[in-house]
This record gives structure tokens, sequence and C-alpha cells, in this order.
């Protein structure tokens, strides 16, 4: 069995979650904290989107966004000489972009959760913004926030359709496991096949009960 596909989805999924973890993080802080109803549900509403898409349209609006033709793809081309697309960054970007949602919309529900009383008690404390997220909303908050980092793994480690779109199955540099599964099929050999399939289930179950012990340890035990 090719060895690569396990490599490279395991550093893809690895550099996903760092970003999608921070990012989430950031962006459900500052959801929570828009008074609007309106601008919170328009923002809710981008940020969510990938997870509603079809993961080949998502994968089609990045390469639009990030095609060698396009600006952002032509800026980084001229200007840094790194082709994004049909490259392991490329299977980075759709892993993010996809795992991001639900990073967001865990973190948040997990933010809107914490007692608003211990956030107006922390600011009569003179606690500054900064202070109260790190120290009421993100502390009341680690099962759910930890809850969402397992799903957006899990969902960066599967990621197929928008990959396939702007990075390719390119073995040996954007063959992720999922593209080696579906390449083993396509080609008829089922045996390797089930072999990649039998890693990315192991994978996943083992960073579940690792981050699910992380999550009981902080949290007082995962309620379900």
């Amino acid at each position: 069995m090719d060895w690569s596909p396990v490599l490279i989805s395991m550093k893809t999924a690895g550099l996903s979650i760092v970003i999608t973890f921070f990012l989430g993080i950031f962006a459900a802080w500052r959801v929570v904290c828009i008074k609007s109803r309106c601008w919170k549900f328009i923002w809710d509403g981008i940020l969510t989107l990938p997870l509603v898409l079809p993961p080949t349209v998502a994968g089609f609006f990045l390469l639009y966004i990030f095609g060698v033709k396009r600006p952002v793809g032509q800026f980084f081309l001229d200007f840094f000489s790194v082709k994004i697309v049909f490259s392991w960054g490329a299977a980075v970007i759709a892993a993010v972009t996809m795992s991001f949602p639900l990073m967001y919309r865990s973190a948040r529900g997990a933010f809107e959760q914490v007692n608003p009383d211990l956030v107006e008690a922390a600011r009569t404390l003179g606690m500054g913004e900064w202070m109260i997220f790190h120290r009421v909303l993100l502390a009341n908050a680690v099962p759910g926030v930890v809850s969402g980092g397992v799903l957006a793994f899990a969902r960066g480690l599967g990621e197929f359709g928008a990959t396939a779109m702007i990075a390719g199955n390119i073995a040996g540099k954007t063959r992720t496991l999922p593209m080696a599964v579906y390449s083993e099929v396509a080609a008829g050999n089922m045996d390797s096949a089930f072999a990649y399939v039998a890693v990315i289930a192991a994978i996943a179950f083992i960073s579940i009960l690792v981050m699910n012990a992380a999550a009981w340890k902080a949290g007082g035990g995962i309620h379900g």
C-alpha cells in the first residue's frame, strides 16, 4: 500500500485544524458580540454557507478565486511565484473552507450557552473584553469548543469534493486518503481501497477518543 496519501492527509488535516480552530473561535466570538440581530443573521449565514453548499460548488468558488488567471491566484503567482491551484496548499485551503463552519458553529453555540450574568459580572469588575473572552467565555465553553475541533478535524480529514476541484488528484502531492479511496475503487483495486478506508476510519476514531478525553478532563465530562 502506498502510504503517501496517509502522510498527505495527516499533514493537511493537521495544518487545517490549527487554522480552523483559531479562526472559528475568533469568528464565533465576534458574531456573538454583534448587537444587531440583522447583521448577526447575515454574518452567520455567510460563515455557515460552506456547510450547506455541495463540496464541488464550494470547490468551484475556490477555483474561481485562486485560479492562475484570477486576481488572487495571479497575485501569488506574479509576486511570490507560487501557484496555488493543484498544490498541497490548495488541499489545505479546501480543508479549511469545508471544516470552518463546523468549528465556528460549535464555538458559537458553546459561547451562547455561557451564563450572561457571568459576563456582566466580569464587566462590573473592570475586566476588558479580551479578558472576558479568555477568562469567562472560553474557559466555560471548553467542551463545546473541543467538540467543534473534533468535528472540524474529521471533516478536514475526509474532505473530497472541494479538494478534487482546486487541488486535483496528483499522486504523492495532493492525493489525500479520500482521493486514494476513489482512485483505487475506480481502478478496481478493492483491497487497496479497503486498506485506505480502514486507515482513515482508525485515525478518525482515535482522534475522537483523544479529543473527547481532553474535553472530559477540561469540562468535567461530555454530556450527551
